[in-house]
């Protein structure tokens, strides 16, 4: 099935890609060339091939389980940091007005 002009244009609406009439023209025969080229896999019979729901077969979680662990003592947190203001690390602001 091929697309038309009309959807092109709403893909670029949606993507909010603004196209020339020249442009969406050749977008439409630029896109329909692509889905051209995957005629040949709608060739093959998917009955005989079993679906993939992971790229790496039967993987499941590979996350670790959460352990709760102490976290460090301020003074120890700070020690490395550029700057600070009693028990905070001190950044420099973003947004401007105030001080460093």
């Amino acid at each position: 099935m091929a697309l038309t002009e009309k959807d092109v244009a709403g893909i670029a609406e949606y993507a909010r890609i603004g196209l020339t009439p020249d442009e969406l023209t050749e977008m439409t025969t630029y896109m329909n060339g692509a889905i051209g080229m995957l005629e040949p896999v709608l060739q093959y019979g998917e009955a005989d091939v079993p679906p993939t729901f992971h790229p790496i077969g039967d993987l499941s979680n590979v996350m670790g389980t959460d352990v709760e662990r102490p976290g460090l003592p301020i003074d120890v947190a700070l020690e490395d940091a550029a700057s600070t203001r009693d028990r905070y690390f001190r950044v420099p602001s973003i947004l401007g007005g105030g001080e460093a």
